[in-house]
């Protein structure tokens, strides 16, 4: 039985594990929110349940490996906009890039593999980073919700200064309401936790 009413979709951003502690990018306390996404999931609380995937190529533009002379978590510009470098993460086909084996997946009605192009990252679910070309290219995502009578948006996951952030922010661009499931969520760094509250106030997304 539903929690929620029919037009409020769930989305899981990222739960893979390398983004929880020993993965090649962890989040702080990342697997502290397993078992809450589980739950949700399990007691189908949402109609409609979208999970995504960091799914990248071994040589992503976005890896500090694959620039020269840079380290992890430096900036670089990259298509002229500011791109922090990462350590080799969620490489397509290998363990730490699967959804999470501690949630039960099927009641996911989608799941969506993003940054699978090799000179884009892709933080949200809705878009990706800038492109070559300057813009930021939808993934589709919010046509297939609107299609499907979806008003409202929850979202969780990993990481919440980054993916999950940038996914609310927009998520309300596509034209839906949107609640952060904060205690669902998990920061790259806390330090970060301000700056994520200001932008959501900002974008007047509810924190629940």
């Amino acid at each position: 039985m539903s929690k929620f009413p029919a037009d409020v979709a769930l989305v899981v951003i990222d739960l893979q594990p390398d983004f929880m502690p020993g993965g090649a990018l962890p989040c702080v306390d990342g697997d502290g929110i397993v078992p809450g996404i589980a739950a949700l999931l399990s007691q189908r609380q949402y109609r409609t349940v979208v999970a995504t995937q960091d799914w990248h190529p071994a040589d992503h533009a976005s890896y500090a490996s694959q620039q020269p002379g840079q380290l992890p978590f430096e900036t670089i510009l990259l298509h002229a906009q500011p791109q922090t470098l990462w350590p080799d993460h969620c490489v397509q086909d290998t363990p730490g890039a699967v959804l999470h084996p501690g949630v039960d997946w099927t009641p996911a009605d989608l799941i969506l593999r993003k940054g699978t192009r090799r000179e884009v990252d892709s933080y949200s679910a809705f878009r990706e980073n800038h492109g070559p070309d300057g813009n930021r290219p939808p993934t589709g995502l919010a046509g297939w919700l609107h299609e499907r009578g979806i008003r409202e948006v929850h979202v969780c996951g990993l990481a919440r200064d980054y993916c999950v952030l940038w996914s609310a922010q927009d998520a309300v661009k596509s034209g839906f309401r949107v609640k952060f499931l904060w205690d669902l969520t998990r920061p790259v760094t806390e330090a970060n936790d301000a700056m994520v509250r200001e932008a959501l106030a900002k974008a007047k997304i509810a924190i629940v």
